[in-house]
């Protein structure tokens, strides 16, 4: 005779939380072949028979706005109200009551709430099951289930995917393969893959180092080793090169790459970057930049542009972000606002100090005097103004730029003041609702429609020039896997450690978002 409810597994074995993906396979699968194996035995759950006596409409609502989340405005729900009641926490384990609207973290929180009302059955918000407090055990039922699996085929074809994600389970010869080929399983943490050094072809150093930070930008080489970009230009021969350059460098080879075609390329389109002397590593990343962008633009459809007439190539998305430039008549306080778009940052070095302090002096406001008075559209005049740069939108990857070169008519000269710059950069203060005096002091990380922003920054990449203005060298620092930092010298690659890092000169920063955001159509 066929059940419909089994109790499977430990609270432990049944919320793995955060363990390697063979972990989880090995619990799915273990989960699977004991309720298989309990198929026969009649035992029904007490609490769900008397749940769904009253109709299962409380599991359907969790579920389709804070488990499978089928819409996008079960999306935004989950996003922001998915919180702790008690304090206000999103986490560890959230779980939702079954029997009145009270969301709970599993430690503590869950069980105090269930001793006081007498409600013992709960919803892990991020697995959909089950869970009886009486019992301390997650539940298994079939028609929960088959709810739980309308909502996931609907979720799936609210983010335009066909079918629900489902674990991979390996079949009998693919489990003798990985058997069979033990060391192709995991990548180690020590691994030395997409390390690769480069021959210095004349002072050609500074090349080197960007395309090392860029090497290590983690969606641009995703996107190019995932064969992503398809350009509509016929006869263009030269992204099929660049994506070489990442399949070179990924292909587990050892010696030094001579990168003479790149350096061809950024030639014929940035003359001014041609010849053999030392150019500037700075000039070379915005010119490399240029190019990648021009080709991978080709690639994007015309229906793949922004409403806002931007590129939405794999370039602008991911280095673009949005300066906004703030005009404030001093007269009638009338604000004159624009925003343009920025690949990266230049700061000003006026001594020694932080990455922060050169951000804070940038997004300062400015009073521009009574020689630069500007014609103010409400007084129709000229009057004298304050100006302020802010940061509108921020892009996935933010690369800042010291300048350490000074040149005047009376002297050129290096600025070679120690900047310390963090691991971990926040840019909350630095953006415009943030920075804007007549927005008040409440702003916080909140974007329109109420969700949370989380504007946090991982360093990934560091660029250095040591030496004089006219006798110096480019190195590089990259950061290969979480912890592991290595030198770039030319074809030398050596261990670093990130205190090595963060004691460095530093020329060009490179930092990585730590949490993506999507857009979502709706």
């Amino acid at each position: 005779m066929e059940i419909d409810v089994l109790i499977y597994g430990s609270p432990n074995q049944a919320i793995p939380g955060r363990v390697s993906g063979e972990a989880r396979i090995i619990r799915l699968a273990a989960h699977r072949l004991f309720a298989a194996r309990c198929s026969n035995r009649e035992k029904k759950h007490q609490f769900v028979v008397a749940f769904k006596a009253k109709g299962t409409n409380p599991y359907k609502i969790v579920h389709a706005f804070f488990v499978s989340c089928t819409s996008f405005e079960a999306r935004r729900y989950k996003a922001t109200s998915c919180l702790c009641f008690t304090c206000g926490q999103p986490g560890p384990r959230m779980h939702s009551c079954l029997h009145c609207i009270f969301f709970a973290c599993y430690a503590g929180h869950m069980q105090d709430h269930s001793k006081l009302k007498k409600h013992f059955l709960y919803v892990d918000l991020s697995f959909g099951n089950i869970f009886c407090v009486q019992c301390q055990d997650y539940i298994y039922d079939r028609e929960i289930t088959e709810i739980a699996m309308a909502h996931r085929i609907k979720e799936a074809k609210s983010l335009g995917i066909n079918v629900p994600f489902t674990p991979w389970l390996p079949n009998n010869n693919e489990a003798m393969a990985l058997r069979r080929l033990r060391k192709r399983r995991l990548i180690s943490p020590h691994t030395t893959i997409g390390l690769r050094g480069l021959q210095n072809l004349g002072s050609t150093c500074f090349m080197n180092c960007i395309v090392q930070a860029l090497i290590h930008t983690p969606l641009l080489r995703d996107y190019f080793l995932a064969e992503k970009h398809k350009c509509k230009v016929a006869g263009d021969r030269e992204m099929p090169r660049l994506r070489g350059f990442q399949t070179e460098f990924y292909s587990g080879a050892k010696t030094p790459l001579t990168l003479h075609r790149l350096l061809h390329l950024i030639w014929t389109h940035a003359r001014h970057l041609a010849g053999y002397e030392q150019q500037d590593a700075h000039e070379f990343f915005i010119a490399t930049l240029d190019v990648l962008h021009r080709h991978c633009m080709n690639g994007v459809e015309d229906t793949e542009k922004k409403e806002n007439g931007r590129c939405n190539c794999i370039i602008d998305q991911i280095f673009t972000g949005g300066l906004q430039s703030d005009v404030v008549c001093t007269s009638c306080s009338g604000v004159s606002t624009t925003i343009d778009p920025f690949w990266d940052i230049s700061l000003d070095v006026a001594g020694p100090g932080s990455l922060q302090a050169c951000l804070e002096r940038f997004t300062r406001a400015e009073h521009l005097g009574s020689g630069a008075k500007i014609k103010c559209s409400n007084c129709r005049a000229y009057r004298e103004s304050t100006k302020q740069l802010t940061l509108e939108t921020l892009p996935i990857v933010a690369s800042f730029h010291l300048k350490r070169f000074e040149h005047s008519s009376q002297i050129d000269r290096k600025i070679s003041a120690f900047v310390s710059f963090p691991a971990e950069l926040d840019m909350t203060p630095f953006m415009s609702p943030h920075r804007r005096p007549d927005k008040g002091a409440d702003n916080n990380n909140t974007a329109p429609g109420g969700l949370f922003q989380d504007n946090r920054y991982s360093l990934f990449a560091v660029v250095n020039h040591l030496g004089s203005l006219d006798a110096g060298h480019y190195t590089a620092y990259v950061r290969q896997m979480k912890g592991s930092w290595f030198k770039c010298d030319d074809h030398m690659i050596t261990r670093a450690s990130l205190r090595e890092v963060l004691d460095s000169e530093g020329y060009l920063l490179f930092y990585h978002k730590t949490v993506m955001e999507y857009e979502c159509d709706g």
